[in-house]
């Protein structure tokens, strides 16, 4: 069969389906023969399109009938789905394509032995395999346009940056190692493998065409073995070329600016245009613009049309938008698109949930939302399942989000971690550990431990973890003992792991530790389901590819890479989703459309994506090679705005800002408004619906202030709680009466309470076992550290700190010593009943004085409170535990009181750890007077428990914030009254 001498090109307007008008104009042309349309061939550019088309035949296939073999040319297996046209039996079989991960981890193996060692060191394994990925993608673009290591020796690099010539100089390095590595294993690059493939169905097509009709349909990818084959097809006698878009307004002059100028060196290609790519990829299958014929059917629409023609001056060149100006407010409106601006992607996603439920009211009516964002997508489809809708999302979900794949990575992380806190309780409390009848006491053992390993982090390793359950005080002994027990059965296969671990070489035994780790705590059912046989598959994968990968991984870069290779692995949905809604990614939505369509998350850095670094081709070297741009990325998304702009009613949405920062708005979002002089808003008023569901009318949330009956409010007070109640009364009576207390973080930094907690322990020790012994503070701090369990960063932090402030507390009490004043009594329990309330404390110290007086020492780790607090009755306790004593109130003290002193572990006025300081002693217009200065603070402790223990007033949240501190702001809900309640 003879060569057609013109080509046969279509273009389908982005006001029509694609599919749908695709598949009617097929029908038109060879439905009447079952047989002639069985026998023909449709290429498509992914398996995605195909599917859309094959949709379009079912809806119009009402007695049945035979379709055309459809071929996605970007499928992975694109012989085995275009059968014998591609590999016939007489042809020399083209070698099999590499693993993508075996490429990469050969590749950053590569990349390992080739780095020089005096720029970077050796690679980490993590960064070595992302870059790996990068390398490959470089790879991969010069194979597809057709590029070698030769061409990269002929850059030009006099005006390049010495960084670039150095990348550029390593990358030929490897890239004349790679063939070698190919060759060694029987492979060929996947990009090389499908050139070789269309190249030679092309060329069997030039001396022997198909029998069959053949269409090339919305391919839009220009490289060179693509634009081949489809300049073959569309001289076919039965071929056709359809492509999706391309713009039939656009003027001449502006059609060919696109490709710029070669002889003017400023005018480069304009790649960040829709029609860029369109544009070359029909230079390079030779044809004009002015050959391309519109595609007969399809419905026509005229109000479309004319909106498509506004898209079409909206996304002009940069040197044409003055054109804007002489055209009129009627041919510049985008009539059925509609815009709304959200305040957050939360609520952006609710908007969108109303607006596609709202649309599926009309029967028949489909409705698809359009982003990059996958986030906002998944967001969607959960505020959909709110009535019983699941979203068909054709992207699906990366593995890591599954329970198969957050437990690997919960996994990896603890060995990363060392099994510290955090990462320990994530792993024991995934849901697949322990599973069926195990679950339950597994849980109840889990929870026990979690309780015991609250407060500052324990040593690194299980060990650690183990020698901190088995220290302890008598406040958390009794509950580390309970975890301990528990812990010394349940940890076995962690043990087993962790020694595992050490004496792993390579990242494939790393692999298998992990492996039989999961078999140990879950079993079977780790890898049950079709996410859990995605993750057994990737296991398997990485631990027989792993061997040729990059070499001594760390347990960090272990769970680097297996985080990164879970993301990979996209978890499709099978069947069963709504009929008539759609969640489309870009490409998804490229050749098919809905009644309504939505197009969200329409900011700089998502719709468009920014393109990433690349760091081994600069700019200017990718414009000598002839390889796309970074920007031709967003040249694409902007085409596929411009496809997604012809449906029949458009919402478009954008979230002003994030949880970080303001957003900006698209480049494309900015293009449509300004030349449509602003969006319309929607009839339905979606926004303000969402905001309703949210907020809706109920009673907003003022300060709380309970009231209790008086019978029941607490009638015992402790001399540290007085100047919280006044302060905070609700936290105190979230703590005395509904008896709430906070937990501390598992494997948290040392806090001011248990710094307090322990530096207490340790000087009330040091009173009332040694007496107050010159010489024995500091053995007994650091034997107190040795037992404590602590992690060494953590020893290491505050030990030499305590420490010299341990020496300055017993130089301090030696000089006192040598003036009379001697230490008596610490950690001594005094009480007192005042009006049938009982007022008790501790002192942390009292000294007896030369004059017969005693003293009160009031230890703080921290800075004392200020002199304002104390005379102001917000810091009491000082003149409280005074009253005690003057009360009675400790059996084996007598004197009076009339020394009170802070004894701070703080830096004092010098560079050294200690200090101390009174509020009755000094100058200063806020001292209180050391003769009435218990009477001063009874008298404030007497006017709280009248008004909020003996009397009826309420527990009022934060009557003073700036003297508070609370942990129970979440519960008085202080974040959604503040600021607007006096």
């Amino acid at each position: 069969m003879v060569e057609s001498t013109a080509p046969t090109v279509f273009s389908i307007p982005a006001y029509r389906s694609f599919s749908d008008a695709l598949v009617e104009g097929i029908l038109a042309q060879f439905g009447s023969d079952p047989a002639s349309l069985a026998g023909g061939t449709i290429l498509v550019p992914n398996n995605r399109a195909a599917m859309a088309i094959q949709a379009a035949f079912i809806r119009r296939s009402a007695k049945g009938l035979l379709m055309p073999r459809l071929v996605p040319i970007g499928d992975s297996d694109l012989a085995e789905r275009v059968g014998l046209a591609l590999d016939p039996i007489d042809a020399e079989a083209i070698p099999p394509a590499v693993d993508p991960l075996q490429r990469q981890f050969i590749l950053a193996r590569l990349l390992q032995q080739t780095m020089p060692v005096e720029r970077l060191g050796r690679l980490d394994a993590g960064q070595a395999m992302r870059l790996a990925a990068d390398l490959g993608a470089v790879v991969d673009q010069l194979t597809v346009e057709l590029k070698s290591a030769a061409d990269l020796r002929d850059v030009d690099v006099s005006t390049l940056s010495e960084h670039w010539a150095k990348s550029l100089s390593l990358l030929t390095i490897i890239l004349d190692d790679w063939p070698r590595e190919l060759a060694r294993i029987g492979c060929i690059d996947l990009a090389d493998r499908r050139n070789r493939q269309l190249e030679r169905v092309t060329e069997k097509w030039r001396v022997q065409p198909p029998t069959g009709f053949v269409i090339a349909a919305g391919i839009s990818t220009a490289a060179p073995a693509i634009a081949g084959l489809v300049r073959q097809i569309s001289r076919l006698a039965n071929g056709q070329a359809v492509f999706a878009g391309i713009d039939m307004f656009m003027p001449d002059a502006d059609w060919d600016a696109l490709v710029g100028d070669e002889e003017a060196a400023s005018a480069r290609p304009i790649e960040t245009h829709p029609q860029y790519h369109l544009r070359l990829l029909l230079d390079r299958i030779g044809v004009s613009r002015a050959n391309v014929e519109t595609w007969p059917w399809g419905s026509e629409q005229a109000d479309r049309a004319k909106r498509a023609e506004a898209v079409s001056h909206a996304m002009a060149p940069p040197e044409s938008t003055k054109d804007w100006a002489n055209q009129s407010d009627q041919e510049r409106r985008l009539k059925g698109v509609t815009a709304l601006e959200l305040a957050t992607p939360a609520e952006e996603a609710q908007t969108i949930a109303l607006a596609l439920r709202e649309a599926i009211e009309t029967p028949g009516r489909t409705a698809a939302l359009v982003t990059p964002d996958r986030e906002l997508a998944r967001r969607v489809s959960a505020h959909l399942l709110r009535w019983g809708i699941t979203a068909d999302d054709s992207a699906g979900r990366p593995l890591s989000t599954s329970l198969p794949g957050s437990l690997l990575i919960a996994l990896a992380n603890a060995f990363a971690a060392q099994f510290e806190p955090v990462s320990l309780l994530s792993l024991i409390k995934h849901p697949l550990v322990k599973s069926g009848e195990a679950r339950l006491p597994w849980l109840d053992g889990a929870r026990q431990l979690d309780l015991a390993l609250r407060g500052p982090k324990p040593a690194a390793g299980l060990a650690g973890i183990e020698a901190y359950l088995a220290s302890g005080d008598k406040r958390t002994s009794s509950l580390r003992d309970r975890a301990l027990t528990w812990w010394q059965e349940a940890s076995a296969p962690l043990y087993a792991a962790e020694d595992a671990l050490r004496a792993a070489g390579s990242f494939s035994a790393m692999v298998a530790v992990l492996r039989d780790t999961v078999a140990q705590l879950v079993g079977d059912n780790a890898w049950a389901g079709q996410d859990g046989r995605a993750a057994a598959d990737l296991i398997a994968s990485l631990e027989q590819l792993g061997e040729n990968g990059p070499q001594d991984a760390s347990t960090a870069a272990f769970s680097r890479i297996l985080v990164d290779q879970l993301d990979c692995v996209a978890m499709r949905p099978g069947f069963g989703g709504h009929p008539r809604i759609f969640i489309w990614g870009l490409l998804e939505a490229k050749l098919q459309s809905a009644n309504l369509m939505i197009l969200s998350g329409l900011n700089e850095g998502v719709w468009p994506k920014l393109a990433s670094a690349d760091p081994w081709l600069s700019p200017a070297i990718r414009y000598q090679l002839g390889l796309p741009s970074l920007d031709r990325r967003i040249g694409l998304s902007a085409h596929d705005l411009a496809s997604a702009l012809g449906a029949e009613s458009v919402l478009l949405t954008r979230a002003k800002r994030d949880a970080r920062s303001p957003l900006i708005a698209s480049r494309f979002w900015l293009r449509l408004e300004t030349f449509s002089n602003g969006f319309d808003l929607p009839k339905q008023r979606y926004d303000l619906m969402a905001r309703h569901i949210d907020y809706g009318e109920g009673e907003r949330v003022g300060r709380p202030a309970p009231s209790p009956l008086m019978a029941d409010r607490p009638r015992a007070i402790s001399v540290t709680e007085v100047d919280g109640l006044k302060a905070d009364p609700f936290a105190f009576y979230a703590k005395k009466m509904l008896r709430l207390s906070a937990l501390d973080a598992p494997g948290q930094e040392p806090d001011a309470k248990w710094r307090g907690v322990f530096l207490h322990k340790v000087l009330g020790d040091w009173g009332q076992k040694d007496t107050f012994e010159t010489g024995k503070l500091l053995p007994r701090l650091i034997a107190a550290f040795d037992t404590s369990g602590l992690h060494p960063v953590v020893r290491a932090m505050w030990q030499p700190r305590f420490e010299e402030a341990a020496s300055w507390f017993e130089a301090r009490v030696d000089e006192q010593r040598a003036e009379g004043r001697e230490p008596h009594w610490a950690e001594v329990r005094g009480e007192s009943d005042v009006a049938g309330v009982k007022l008790s404390g501790v002192a942390d110290r009292i000294d007896s004085l030369p004059d017969g007086k005693i003293a009160i020492v009031d230890y703080k780790t921290g800075a004392p409170p200020s002199d304002k607090q104390v005379s102001g009755g917000y810091a009491s306790q000082l003149g409280l535990l005074g009253y005690l004593v003057e009360a009675g109130g400790f059996e084996t003290v007598k004197g009076t009181p009339s020394t009170f002193e802070y004894w701070s572990q703080a830096r004092g006025k010098g560079s050294g750890y200690g200090a101390v300081t009174s509020p009755t002693e000094g100058r200063g217009k806020n001292k209180s007077d050391p003769e009435s200065f218990t009477a001063d603070m009874f008298a404030y402790f007497e006017h709280a428990i009248e008004k909020w223990l003996l009397g009826d007033a309420p527990f009022t949240a934060k009557l003073h914030p700036d003297l508070s501190y609370s942990e129970y702001d979440h519960l008085m809900r202080y974040d959604e009254w503040q600021g607007r309640d006096g």
